[in-house]
């Protein structure tokens, strides 16, 4: 049988040997180190938290957000009255009576006059005896109207005579704002010689008076048709077609003028003005043409926007008291003079027919000064009691303001177009 390590040791040893190797068991016994694993110990510099921090930085952020919005809401801050005026659409209807550039309803009197010329082939000839014609402007520094008779004479600087055809009135004036009235005179005699350029003219029947040196006259554009002899003529139809369609031509052209004559805030109303048409002597240009004209004159009487406003209100608003108003547009009124005439004395009457809108205007220094300072209620129902006003919408940012500045220039007026 085989031996082992035990078979050659003494058993006196092998006792030993087994005490020395074999520690005592005891509570406290720990097995030994290199028989237990590794117990991880955490680096010294690391701190470990027991729980949850305060976000310093999440609140940093959230203020700096707040704060520039608010920024943002002074920056953009104001003060804002938006009024819509009040309006009402009126039927006019009866008797006015407008004074020459001063009163209530002012009147002005505006004219323009053109020429229009158009040479045709010669269809015949004849013998001619024509009187020149043209047109004068006779200036009345009387403070009364001067009556003028038909035939009166007007003599020109150089001693030429030319007759008026018919009665005029000249409206009244000044020595500094004449009156003024622009009438067509005929020459007392055939022939060219009173074919004569712009003149000077005086009334020789009012010699010996005062009203010799103030009623005047002066042409702006020469007398034409002058004429004593043979000459080309064209048929009596030729003649009647070229002047219809020489006044069709003329009438464009003179309400094209008259627009741009009408003054600032003034108005004219339709059935305001007149035109009439004079057929110009045919003139000979060679002995193959003939020179036919016609001269139009347009006379228009206009008005003040807000002073027509005014009198259609008192006449036709019965709760009208006064207040500044205007006219959107004269469009759908219709004006008929009580004369035909050009007006020739201090006033005017005429009758005014159709509907208009009157609207109230606003001062929008006044509507500043009444709110400054105000709450938003108290300053809605200050400006509810204008009578111009017909709503108002108040703006005040940021949001938690409640009164309008104390200084109306720091308040915005704005004023919207009316409703009506």
């Amino acid at each position: 049988m085989p031996k082992t390590i035990d078979d050659i040791i003494p058993p006196s040893r092998r006792r030993q040997m087994t005490t020395e190797s074999a520690p005592t068991l005891t509570p406290d016994y720990q097995p030994p180190a290199e028989d237990m694993p590794p117990i991880a110990q955490p680096p010294k510099n690391i701190r470990i938290k027991s729980g949850p921090g305060f976000p310093y930085g999440t609140v940093l952020i959230a203020l700096v957000v707040v704060a520039v919005c608010v920024g943002v809401l002074y920056a953009f801050s104001n003060a804002r009255v938006e009024v819509t005026p009040r309006s009402q659409t009126v039927t006019a209807s009866g008797e006015y009576t407008a004074t020459a550039s001063a009163g209530d309803l002012p009147y002005t009197v505006i004219t323009v006059q053109k020429d229009a010329v158009k040479s045709v082939p010669a269809e015949s000839s004849l013998t001619a005896n024509d009187s020149a014609q043209g047109t004068i402007v006779i200036s009345n520094a009387q403070t009364k109207p001067q009556t003028l008779i038909t035939n009166t004479r007007f003599q020109s600087s150089n001693g030429l005579t030319f007759r008026i055809h018919a009665p005029v009135t000249v409206p009244a004036g000044t020595a500094t704002a004449p009156g003024k009235l622009t009438v067509t005179v005929y020459a007392d005699q055939p022939g060219q010689n009173y074919n004569i350029g712009p003149s000077s003219f005086t009334v020789p029947g009012l010699q010996g008076s005062a009203a010799y040196t103030l009623v005047t006259a002066q042409s702006t554009g020469a007398m034409v048709g002058g004429f004593a002899g043979t000459r080309a003529a064209v048929s009596q139809a030729t003649d009647d077609a070229t002047h219809a369609a020489l006044q069709g031509t003329l009438a464009a052209s003179l309400q094209a003028e008259l627009q741009q004559k009408v003054p600032k805030d003034n108005v004219l109303v339709p059935g305001s003005s007149v035109t009439t048409y004079t057929t110009l002597p045919d003139t000979a240009t060679s002995t193959q043409s003939v020179s036919l004209a016609v001269q139009g004159t347009l006379t228009a009487v206009v008005f003040p926007k807000d002073a027509l406003a005014k009198a259609i209100a008192y006449k036709d608003i019965g709760t009208y008291s006064g207040e500044p108003v205007t006219l959107d547009s004269v469009g759908k009124l219709s004006l008929t003079p009580a004369s035909t005439s050009t007006p020739a004395t201090d006033t005017y009457p005429f009758t005014l027919s159709g509907t208009t809108n009157i609207i109230w205007k606003v001062d929008t220094a006044k509507i500043a000064g009444a709110v400054a300072g105000k709450t938003r209620d108290s300053a809605q129902s200050i400006l509810i009691g204008f009578p111009e006003v017909d709503k108002v919408v108040l703006v005040l940012r940021p949001f938690w303001t409640s009164t309008f500045p104390q200084d109306p220039n720091h308040i915005k007026v704005m004023v919207n177009a009316s409703g009506s």
